[in-house]
């Protein structure tokens, strides 16, 4: 083979590896390799409704979580445990927020407990009551006391408030209330409220007296707009939960949202 030949074949050979190289090779290595969408990137609308009482806890994760994902929208609206559940399980809502366990006809939906929340005895530092026992609680519930004077507090006369049927709130107090041997719906209430603020509001207003959430009480007895008597003898605690349909079509950030704040279950906050 001549000269002239053997340079020709060694071209061709050349410029063949090079389009095979070209088609079949690794990408340019200097561009940047794809990545995973970051674990703090969720994006997207959340809705979430129910119980007042849960409802700055909610307030609470909904703003930890959206510090980290910043593109993710999360509304967390009141209305009561019953509302949450009902709206849970008529798709109204992506999660519901309760303060009592689901009911049997509830039971569709699937539960989560996020924190262990204690219910205080309240009043307004005005009416001069320090503390109260037991006997003075039931007897202020039934009507028997109407009158701070007669608990060692200023004249005035004593309000009942307590929430609505539905509430967490006011479960918790008739199955404390039961095991004492009486039933709200034989007790003295002058007013029933629908929202924890709104029993809040009342009792600061009124001079009277309620039961409400801790998380809740927080910042009211910060200022001392409010105080909360310890009673001996009448445990106020309860479980509160999210709540969601389990054959909802959860976008991904639902998703994430959720498993964040079911990471929450069983801590102490």
């Amino acid at each position: 083979m001549n000269i002239k030949k053997t340079l020709a074949l060694i071209c061709a050979a050349v410029l063949l590896i090079g389009v095979l190289t070209g088609c079949g090779g690794p990408a340019n290595t200097n561009e940047p390799e794809p990545t995973q969408p970051a674990a703090d990137g969720a994006k997207g609308s959340i809705t979430v409704n129910g119980s007042t009482s849960v409802q700055p806890l909610a307030d609470e994760l909904a703003n930890a979580f959206k510090a980290k994902n910043p593109n993710a929208t999360i509304d967390v609206q009141g209305g009561g445990s019953g509302v949450g559940i009902k709206s849970a399980i008529d798709g109204v809502v992506d999660i519901g927020m309760s303060s009592r366990n689901l009911k049997t006809e509830e039971k569709s939906l699937k539960e989560f407990k996020i924190a262990v929340d204690g219910i205080a005895v309240v009043v307004n530092p005005a009416n001069g009551i320090s503390n109260l026992t037991m006997e003075q609680i039931k007897k202020i519930y039934s009507g028997e006391i109407t009158d701070w004077k007669d608990v060692g507090g200023k004249e005035g006369k004593i309000t009942v408030v307590t929430r609505e049927e539905g509430s967490g709130t006011r479960k918790t107090l008739q199955e404390a209330l039961k095991k004492k041997g009486y039933s709200l719906d034989d007790l003295n209430v002058v007013i029933e409220l629908g929202s924890t603020q709104s029993v809040i509001t009342g009792v600061i207003a009124d001079l009277g007296i309620s039961v409400v959430s801790e998380w809740a009480l927080k910042p009211y007895l910060k200022t001392g707009m409010l105080k909360s008597l310890k009673i001996k003898n009448l445990p106020l605690k309860r479980k509160i939960y999210l709540v969601y349909h389990p054959r909802a079509h959860f976008s991904h950030t639902q998703k994430v949202f959720l498993d964040y704040c079911q990471k929450l279950e069983d801590s102490k906050l």
